[in-house]
């Protein structure tokens, strides 16, 4: 029976193989979307991508492969770790981390206004 850490929450759930992630998450309470996407996502079909998160594993076969989907939605970015949670099914122990760093906003640079002389 595998276990599924959910690093951000602290919490440690088990769940029989080939469980849903998303499901499974949102059976024990854990919230995987941010802001609006709560309200707006797809009901776990692949079709919004709202769900990713990061999965971290010492087995490649503790998930699922990657589906045609999550390739289409995750292309533009570089985090090979980075899922859609409604695309992975769990065969193994894993480590989730809800609300992956790559997808915060990162930080504006602010820019000074040119100098203007008084004169």
């Amino acid at each position: 029976m595998p276990l599924i850490f959910f690093e951000r929450e602290g919490k440690t759930v088990s769940a029989n193989a080939g469980w849903n992630l998303r499901k499974l998450a949102k059976k024990n309470g854990i919230n995987i979307y941010q802001g609006v996407d709560k309200i707006l996502n797809c009901r776990g079909n692949g079709l919004c991508g709202t769900c990713k998160v990061e999965i971290f594993s010492n087995e490649e076969s503790a998930v699922s492969p990657r589906t045609a989907m999550e390739e289409k939605k995750l292309k533009k970015f570089t985090n090979p770790n980075l899922r859609l949670s409604c695309q992975v099914r769990v065969h193994g122990n894993v480590r989730v981390k809800t609300g992956p760093v790559e997808l915060m906003r990162p930080e504006v640079e602010a820019v000074a206004p040119p100098m203007v002389s008084r004169e």
